[in-house]
């Protein structure tokens, strides 16, 4: 065991890494992995007084605008050069010199770099202290979490298929991604789904895909389908029409790509614009600001839902720390195992079994990563193509 207030920031190293891509996944975006083609994350390793702690960023540009090249630039060029040195038990000092180097626009700046390091982080002094992340945080209200099986991509006449995928690996519940074909389509999809699982817990995800015409009426599909949560149909920005789709919705709107920063839940929350707000570790900039967004929708009363960015391991295990932390007990969009491979965790690391995930109890975010594998998955993305 290590005495925290003596860690200093010493070394921040990245690797962008090319992991097995085990099926195609795509969003109304793009596509977010393809089968045969290596799913690119980057790990950040940070290290402090020989003690190290990995995070990671999932670069997805169909999603957000950050790529594997600019996460590895804003890592090695901004945001490591304003923490050497630093204590690394400081969190929220760390937050406020990542501002520094990379400041707000409208919202949070380069979220998805600045969450691999904010991960390392607390990795880093979990494993000083020889304690989980939920135990450094003294906040465990759950120790399993419930997954859903995604469901995107496929026609009507197709879904029957992947959600029996989904049933026989054990899953209850799923998430169909909408956005991707016409309105017709996506209500039909919907609607197969809800046919094929007859019992179990459905929400869909448009990221951004409609106009607000459109989303109103695809919410009244879904109000005939039980659908818990309609999540984010519209784009990020357009508060005045979230607003106005919360009002008149008979679904749940749960926001998700609008809630970079707490302070943008608190814009909806003022305004009366929110039902549900999706947790998402990477798209609040980490653990330090997710943890702050969670507390603010428990204290306004919004329902909290979690998600991820198909995540490896190490950012599939910072979403269930802070996801069990904050006691979500509906099924989450944590969906890294069925479309990777996480080739560099050695050990169990996290276990996943009939679509439950247990909250890994090891020291850190509780993923051993070997070393010397992330350098053979290695590639340079800077490299001129």
């Amino acid at each position: 065991m290590t005495a925290l207030a003596g860690l200093t920031v010493d070394r921040v190293d990245t690797y962008a890494v090319a992991l097995p891509t085990i099926r195609s996944f795509g969003v109304s975006g793009g596509a977010v992995a393809v089968a045969g083609t290596p799913s690119i994350r980057v790990l950040v390793k940070v290290s402090a007084d020989g003690i190290t702690g990995w995070g990671e960023a999932t670069p997805i540009p169909a999603w957000t605008y950050e790529t594997a090249e600019s996460i590895v630039t804003t890592v090695d060029r901004y945001l490591a050069p304003a923490i050497l040195g630093r204590p690394a038990w400081d969190l929220d000092g760390v937050t406020t010199a990542f501002d520094r180097a990379v400041n707000r626009g409208f919202t949070i700046g380069a979220p998805l770099a600045k969450a691999a390091v904010d991960i390392a982080l607390h990795d880093l002094l979990g494993r000083a202290l020889g304690v989980s992340v939920g135990v450094l945080w003294g906040q465990r209200r759950r120790d399993t979490v419930d997954l859903g099986w995604i469901v995107a991509g496929q026609d009507a006449a197709e879904v029957a298929d992947a959600v029996a995928e989904g049933r026989a690996a054990g899953y209850r519940a799923f998430k169909v991604k909408v956005g991707l074909h016409t309105e017709a389509e996506d209500a039909a999809v919907v609607r197969a789904v809800r046919d094929a699982a007859p019992d179990a817990a459905l929400w869909v995800d448009a990221n951004q895909a409609y106009t607000s015409d459109a989303a109103l009426r695809m919410a009244r599909h879904l109000a005939d389908l039980d659908v818990t949560a309609f999540e984010q149909p519209l784009p990020a920005n357009d508060v005045a029409g979230l607003r106005r789709l919360r009002a008149a919705s008979p679904v749940p709107v749960a926001l998700d790509e609008s809630l970079r920063h707490p302070s943008d839940l608190a814009t909806f929350v003022k305004l009366d614009a929110v039902d549900v707000a999706i947790a998402k570790v990477q798209r609040s900039g980490g653990l330090t600001l997710s943890r702050r967004l969670c507390a603010l929708a428990e204290d306004a009363g919004v329902r909290l839902m979690g998600s991820g960015l198909t995540d490896s391991d190490l950012g599939l295990a910072a979403s269930l720390h802070l996801f069990a932390a904050y006691g979500i007990d509906t099924p989450v969009d944590l969906n890294g195992r069925q479309f990777l491979t996480s080739s560099y965790a050695t050990g169990e690391t996290v276990r996943i079994h009939d679509g439950v995930a247990t909250v890994p109890t090891g020291p850190g975010l509780g993923v051993d990563v070997d070393e010397s594998v992330v350098r053979e998955l290695a590639v340079d993305v800077l490299a001129r193509r």
